[in-house]
């Protein structure tokens, strides 16, 4: 029934002339879009409570501080486009959310959507950070380490994590199978897609207990993603390890990463891959190895413009081929070893202008021969740093490359003008950030993007549709790991008769509704500026 139709409220009783314009009042206000607040919070409060009360616009201020938890935590926070959450630490503050004991993850997002967590630390628990579901979820220059089994997981079985943002993070010591980041299910189970993951540092995955511990791992269907400008070192798997796409999409873009002491191979790739402007020091196995895995084998691939140093298997190899490569202007360093081992089906090969001191197997041409003390600035096999892999000007690696498979840019973002091999462009000296453990600093701003984010806004044709993450990696499983067996309680309602009410009852209860509004906002002040 319509407001001018009932007469309980179009004809307010004699003598109360003023109750129709307070109530319209209420209504409107109640009806409008909340406010977007900025909310404080401190060690002693419910800071999950407060998460999930968060309305789009508004902002959760964490004051230093330990914030222990030993019961489940999970939040789900819903901001918009136009009005995105951010929960991030005081100004000069460092708040630490932690729990004792390795029986629950640490923090669990059920649902994060247009939502920003800035500088937080996270500490403990089975996994740090789990992601259930996510779009447009930034986790920034925060730190998760001492988790007794993975840092960061995406890989909820059916999950579609879209436009992931993971900046400038820490991650570190980790335990059981100890990878740095999981992102994404096995088979093609959940997917990961148009995300970055950029700046951050991930190192000591490789604790004795730990069974797998790559650095970064993006499993078979993600899409579209770009890991950028991370700086890893001392895994017990591959630094950074992606497989197939399945078809989904496009390709995944691996550059301007630094690693060492990687376990296993420095990047792992099965196909679709674009791997550029990288620079690996030492790995266990391959410098970067492509090989069948899953469902995936060596095709759609553009290996160029890397730097790779010794490793106890070959600098760079790809085995099993089914398809198409482009391994270009690539400088591949051994002591000794091979410096490039090419197997499989070369038929769509295309290979041109690297530089190689070690042998080369599996094909002929495309290659010169380098010297590691001639073309480098301070080059060592000492398999860390310090390690100045800058290139001389008089050395084989300046001008010697193909200009139409450069890469725009160069490891330090500098514009590429000449066909130099490896990572950087050559220059009189380097201008760039020094390699070194921490974060990949950015001092000197690209000439061009063009071409950084290819195929970037494709979304899959179907969706893969439901599936669980085959292997045990990263999944809570057995009590020990167990998610408390059940989500939080669901609200199934207020229990109100739903009918008619007199404008008293209605006045009354939207009064009750509008005092609940202002004691939740009661250590609120308005927010002048959305960040």
């Amino acid at each position: 029934m319509g407001l001018g139709t009932d007469p309980a409220l179009a004809y307010p009783p004699p003598m109360q002339p003023t109750r129709l314009p307070l109530l319209l009042a209420l209504l409107l206000a109640v009806a409008s879009p909340a406010r977007a607040e900025v909310i404080e919070a401190d060690p002693g409060d419910d800071i999950e409570a407060l998460m999930n009360a968060l309305n789009p616009g508004d902002e959760l201020v964490l004051h230093g501080g330990t914030y222990n938890r030993t019961d489940l935590f999970q939040v789900s926070i819903v901001g918009t486009a136009a009005a995105p959450i951010v929960v991030r630490a005081a100004d000069g503050e460092r708040p630490v959310i932690t729990r004792p004991d390795a029986g629950q993850n640490n923090f669990n997002i059920q649902r994060g959507e247009y939502v920003t967590f800035l500088g937080i630390e996270f500490r403990g628990g089975s996994a740090g950070v789990r992601v259930m579901s996510a779009r447009f979820l930034t986790i920034e220059d925060c730190e998760i380490h001492e988790s007794d089994d993975v840092a960061l997981r995406m890989n909820d079985g059916g999950a579609r994590y879209e436009a992931v943002r993971i900046l400038r993070n820490h991650i570190h010591d980790t335990g059981g199978t100890g990878e740095g980041m999981y992102l994404g299910c096995n088979s093609n189970g959940c997917q990961v897609f148009d995300s970055l993951i950029e700046g951050n540092y991930v190192h000591d995955t490789n604790a004795g207990d730990v069974s797998q511990g790559d650095g970064i791992e993006l499993k078979e269907g993600s899409y579209n993603n770009i890991i950028r400008r991370n700086v890893i070192h001392d895994t017990n798997y591959p630094c950074i390890l992606t497989y197939s796409v399945v078809g989904n999409g496009g390709p995944n873009i691996i550059e301007e990463n630094v690693m060492w002491g990687c376990g296993d191979m420095g990047i792992q790739s099965a196909a679709d891959a674009v791997i550029r402007n990288n620079i690996i020091l030492s790995a266990g196995a391959n410098g970067i190895g492509c090989q069948p895995h899953q469902a995936g084998t060596p095709s759609n691939l553009v290996i160029v413009n890397n730097t790779v140093l010794d490793s106890d298997g070959s600098a760079l190899r790809v085995s099993g081929a089914t398809g198409s490569l482009i391994i270009a202007n690539n400088a591949l360093y051994t002591s000794g070893g091979t410096a490039l081992n090419l197997g499989g089906d070369l038929s769509t090969l295309t290979l041109i202008g690297n530089v190689v001191q070690g042998s080369v197997s599996g094909a002929s041409g495309g290659t010169t021969t380098g010297s590691l003390a001639a073309d480098f600035a301070a080059a060592s096999f000492s398999g860390t740093v310090p390690n100045d892999v800058f290139p001389t000007t008089g050395g084989a690696l300046a001008g010697t490359g193909s200009m139409a498979h450069l890469p725009p840019v160069d490891f330090n973002g500098t514009a590429r003008t000449t066909a130099d091999v490896g990572a950087y462009q050559v220059g009189a000296s380097n201008p760039g950030w020094v390699l070194m453990p921490g974060f990949h600093i950015r001092t000197t701003m690209p000439g061009t993007d063009a071409g950084m984010n290819a195929d970037a806004g494709v979304l899959p044709g179907t969706d893969g549709g439901p599936g669980s993450d085959g292997g045990t990696t990263g999944i809570d499983t057995g009590t020990a790991r167990a998610d408390a067996g059940t989500e939080p309680p669901v609200d199934g309602g207020c229990s109100c008769r739903v009918g008619h009410r007199s404008p008293t009852g209605a006045l009354l209860a939207l009064t009750a509704l509008a005092l609940a509004l202002v004691t939740r906002r009661r250590r609120s002040r308005s927010r002048t500026t959305l960040l």
